[in-house]
């Protein structure tokens, strides 16, 4: 099994080709296509390979599949007696994208 561990939009994420991950916003449109150098991890069955922080000559391939809004979520403060609240709401700007290829030397 060939996968990596990448860091991407400030979260690590093992990936494999083919594979379709939810990441924060890369503003990127869709179909677009690009590649990340910040790998972490390579692994291609028995040979491991570790970067120090990243792997040289190592990179990750994707293609943009969409842009959306995230769930609502709704956070709401509240002190007893004193007639205090306050509502306030957060939505998350997400991409999805698909792995279209991992390369690294062996």
């Amino acid at each position: 099994m060939k996968y990596a561990v990448i860091a991407l939009s400030g979260t690590q994420y093992q990936v494999q080709e083919g594979q379709t991950i939810t990441v924060d916003n890369l503003n990127l449109k869709k179909d677009d296509s690009s590649s990340t150098d910040k790998v972490l991890l390579a692994v291609d069955g028995k040979k491991i390979q570790i970067g120090h922080p990243y792997l040289d000559k190592a990179t990750v391939d994707y293609q943009v599949l969409k842009n959306y809004l995230g769930k609502k979520l709704r956070v709401f403060k509240y002190k007893a007696k004193s007639r205090y609240s306050k509502t306030r709401g957060f939505r998350a700007k997400l991409t999805d994208i698909k792995i279209t290829k991992v390369n690294f030397e062996n």
